[in-house]
C-alpha cells in the first residue's frame, strides 16, 4: 500500500487558525435537558429552553415545551420563522394542515396566525429559529405585545438567577 500523502488525507483536521474574531460556537449535549430548570417559563404551562440568543443579528432558536391543549398565542413574524416539531403536535386555525412529530414548518415573512395545541396533546416540543420579532395581536391585528432576542435574554436571566444557576448562566447561549 503507498504511502498517504498528507495533503490529500481527508481526515486531517484544517491546520489554519480560525479569524481571531470569530464567535464560538454553540455545542448543547442535551438539548432536551433532563433538568427542568433549564426550561424557562413563558406562559402557565409553556417553557422555552434557549439554544441561541444572537443579539447581533436579531434572532433565536429554542425548544418550545407546551403541557396543555388549547390557543398558545396569535403573533406576526415580520422575518421568516423555521420549525421542526420533536414530540407531539400543533397547528394554526388560519390553515387546514397540522405539523405533527418530524414535520417541518416554514412560516413566511408577513404571516401571523394562531398556534393551537389541539386536545389530546399531553406535551408538544418544537424547534424554533425565530428573526426578527413575534408580535402578538387580537384577532383585528390589535397590538398586544412582542418578543425579541432582547426580552428572551432578560426571561433567561431572570429564570436562571430564581432557580439557583445563576443569571450569567445565560451567557453561553449569547452570541
Amino acid at each position: 500500500m503507498p504511502p498517504v500523502n498528507p495533503d490529500s488525507d481527508p481526515r486531517i483536521p484544517y491546520q489554519l487558525p480560525n479569524p481571531p474574531d470569530a464567535l464560538a460556537e454553540i455545542v448543547i449535549p442535551q438539548a432536551i435537558p433532563s433538568d427542568e430548570r433549564l426550561w424557562v417559563p413563558q406562559a402557565e404551562n409553556v417553557w422555552f429552553r434557549p439554544l441561541c440568543l444572537n443579539r447581533s443579528q436579531g434572532y433565536w432558536m429554542n425548544l418550545l415545551k407546551v403541557r396543555r391543549s388549547g390557543v398558545l398565542s396569535r403573533h406576526r413574524h415580520p422575518n421568516a420563522v423555521h420549525g421542526f416539531v420533536l414530540k407531539g403536535r400543533w397547528h394554526y386555525l388560519e390553515h387546514d394542515w397540522v405539523a405533527e412529530e418530524g414535520s417541518y414548518v416554514f412560516e413566511p415573512p408577513g404571516e401571523t396566525h394562531t398556534l393551537v395545541v389541539p386536545d389530546g396533546v399531553e406535551e408538544m416540543i418544537t424547534y424554533f429559529q425565530v428573526n426578527g420579532i413575534m408580535y402578538y395581536v387580537d384577532p383585528w391585528g390589535k397590538p398586544l405585545g412582542y418578543e425579541d432576542v432582547f426580552t428572551k435574554i432578560d426571561m433567561c436571566r431572570r429564570h436562571f438567577a430564581e432557580v439557583g444557576l445563576g443569571a450569567d448562566f445565560a451567557d453561553q447561549f449569547i452570541r
